[in-house]
């Protein structure tokens, strides 16, 4: 799947598990994600067109790895587990959290990642990404200076994927307060600072900063 990706696109597509990886985060070993990985199969769809995402499932928080999460992954701070899954192909913009986020790929996937340190004057330059392949079956941690999105389908029928974060991260701000701090700028929910390719019409009109500059880029399979 790999070369078959990297013949279609224009741009270098790596694996998760080369060394390329390892500045963005690292893969995650020895947990039992069988009950998660069997829900997302079992008992969640694929939408017919865009994503849809779930912060919180309270099914997938009764599984018997979420307490080994919570208390090894996190070191006891609390943590929610939901899910992602869509047919999206772009890169659309970046999200950065503060914490690491836990992906599970139940399908191959791919995803485009950045810095936050890359992020100047708040934005971000098409060029300065990397793109790598998850295949299916795959933990992995992006630690919380890594910027990501959305993962990107590698297949007509598009992709599912377990997100595990801090507790309450993607959900609605009591209030959006800006400061002299120039970050404020892109607090868009709960833990979730964001910056958007212009062409983004959904995360524009939810007010997300556009900031991502250059060619919205389409992944192809």
């Amino acid at each position: 799947m790999l070369n078959h990706l990297n013949s279609k696109n224009d741009v270098k597509i790596y694996s998760v598990f080369d060394d390329e990886f390892k500045p963005y985060g690292r893969i995650v070993e020895g947990y039992d994600f069988t009950e998660l990985v069997a829900y997302m199969k079992n008992k969640t769809e694929i939408p017919e067109s865009g994503n849809v995402y779930f912060p919180s499932i309270e099914e997938m928080e009764k599984t018997a790895v979420f307490s080994e999460i919570q208390s090894v992954l996190y070191g006891g701070m609390p943590i929610q587990i939901g899910y992602c899954n869509g047919r999206n192909t772009t890169y659309n913009g970046f999200e950065y959290h503060k914490g690491s986020e836990i992906n599970i790929a139940v399908t191959d996937f791919v995803l485009v990642l950045g810095h936050t340190w890359q992020i100047e004057n708040n934005t971000f330059y098409v060029g300065n990404e990397k793109v790598f392949f998850v295949p299916e079956g795959t933990a992995l941690e992006m630690y919380q200076t890594t910027l990501h999105l959305s993962p990107c389908r590698v297949c007509d029928e598009g992709f599912k994927d377990v997100v595990i974060l801090p507790k309450g991260t993607n959900t609605p701000l009591e209030s959006k307060n800006k400061n002299s701090d120039e970050e404020s700028v892109l607090l868009l929910q709960k833990n979730k600072w964001v910056i958007a390719h212009k062409d983004r019409e959904p995360l524009i009109k939810q007010g997300a900063f556009a900031g991502l500059i250059g060619e919205n880029k389409e992944i192809k399979y």
